[in-house]
């Protein structure tokens, strides 16, 4: 019953989650309010009237948002373990129906979304837990090469269906650090990363959509006013910063200069105003989160609450990686956001519900590994 795998703090009292983290999370939430509110608030103004629209959506999630990490928290880890094909086949179910006219949603040319009436679901953002769910599954079953192939492919194909490039990317991430882990031949997965740059390949050219972010990346600023937009004001945002950033709430590409603001490129508003200095602190911030995550997974108990840590570890981190990277040019614009700040309930919920259940690993780890 799932009542066995409630955590009985009599008998176990002793067992202490790294409130380290718990607190962390609580700051970047917070922080990652702060810019909503601040960022979004242009925008919000124009098409709602009310320059905390934005942000009092976002409050409403992070408070949903911690209640799932509450809950996660305190239930035992191994409860997910019995739970992880489950969870993993529903949100395969969920990226089927999202690709389907008249319940997903289509907005920027992908179709990303299920509505259900005022409240929209993103089943990409779920899919990146279950996978690292499943993949601790499967590591702790000691599944065959091709549960790991065919799953990875299932997922990888149905989110660029979207098209969603950068959600893939996310999820090859989780999917290649956790099958690290569970000692895959690097042989393998090398012919698994040749498949699927094959695969994207071909996936991108079939796709005007894709095509054009492709080319848009490779041409750089060379249209600052036409496909290259969007990196143009990016790098003006950053560039206005300077060292100690224009001040607090003193932005003026978040008014309405900048595509996506408060959610994919809200890093590039958050250094126009606290400059490289406080970039570089926030960046240090992400850092020492995703550290003390792995860490977690190092000390872990056993193969799966290992194997899980270290997904959702690189799930984050890698997250942050790429979305930063998109802010500098490295990598292409491909829609991720920002863990903790960029606006979005999905993503958010998502996050926390995931820290949850790091803090209750982190009860049962050992000293040392």
């Amino acid at each position: 019953m799932a009542g066995d795998y409630l955590i009985n703090v009599r008998r176990v009292k002793r067992l202490y989650a790294d409130r380290s983290i718990f607190f962390l999370a609580v700051f970047l939430t917070v922080l990652g309010f702060i810019a909503i509110a601040d960022v979004s608030a242009p925008q919000a103004q124009a098409y709602f009237s009310d320059s905390f629209y934005f942000v009092k959506q976002q409050i409403l999630w992070g408070v949903f948002g911690f209640l799932a990490l509450l809950v996660a928290a305190n239930i035992h880890y191994s409860f997910w373990r019995r739970l992880a094909p489950v969870l993993f086949g529903v949100s395969i179910l969920l990226l089927v129906l999202v690709l389907i006219p008249g319940l997903g949603t289509k907005a920027l040319g992908a179709r990303r979304w299920i509505n259900f009436g005022s409240f929209s679901l993103q089943p990409s953002e779920i899919v990146k837990l279950t996978t690292a769910l499943f993949f601790a599954w499967l590591a702790d079953k000691k599944k065959s090469l091709r549960w790991y192939a065919v799953s990875l492919g299932l997922v990888g194909a149905l989110i660029m269906l979207q098209p969603d490039l950068g959600t893939t990317m996310v999820v090859f991430v989780i999917g290649f650090t956790q099958m690290l882990v569970a000692g895959i031949p690097l042989l393998f997965m090398g012919g698994l990363v040749l498949a699927a740059g094959a695969l994207g390949s071909v996936l991108i050219f079939l796709s005007d959509y894709r095509k054009e972010r492709l080319i848009t990346f490779l041409k750089g600023t060379t249209e600052p006013l036409g496909s290259s937009y969007h990196v143009r004001q990016i790098l003006i945002a950053l560039g206005s910063g300077g060292l100690l950033g224009v001040g607090l709430g003193q932005s003026r590409q978040k008014y309405l200069f900048l595509p996506e603001a408060a959610t994919d490129s809200v890093f590039a508003i958050v250094a126009e105003e606290i400059g490289f200095i406080g970039s570089a602190i926030l960046i240090i911030i992400f850092t020492v989160f995703t550290y003390k995550i792995l860490k977690v997974a190092s000390r872990s108990p056993d193969i799966f609450s290992s194997t899980l840590s270290l997904g959702i570890g690189a799930w984050i981190g890698g997250q942050v990686f790429l979305n930063l990277g998109s802010m500098l040019a490295i990598v292409p614009l491909t829609g991720i956001p920002l863990p903790f700040f960029s606006y979005g309930g999905s993503s958010l919920t998502m996050v926390l519900f995931g820290v949850g259940i790091i803090l209750n690993i982190s009860k049962y780890g050992t000293s040392k590994r």
